[in-house]
């Protein structure tokens, strides 16, 4: 997984928490399902790329 790649796994994560956290606040149930879908989003592309470094690393 590239630097990049990390980068905007782990900036989509602090976005969902940060939006999930304001729609906590704010009592707004659509804007905390969606600020959870966004962690959820980056959870699978971090698990993804996860995988592929381990195939690379089990290739070389």
């Amino acid at each position: 997984m590239g630097l990049d790649d990390k980068m905007k796994a782990a900036a989509q994560n602090l976005e969902g928490k940060a939006q999930e956290a304001a729609g906590k606040m704010t009592d707004n149930r659509e804007a905390q399902a969606k600020g959870k879908a966004k962690q959820v989003e980056a959870q699978a592309r971090k698990a993804g790329e996860d995988l592929k470094d381990g195939l690379k690393d089990a290739i070389d």
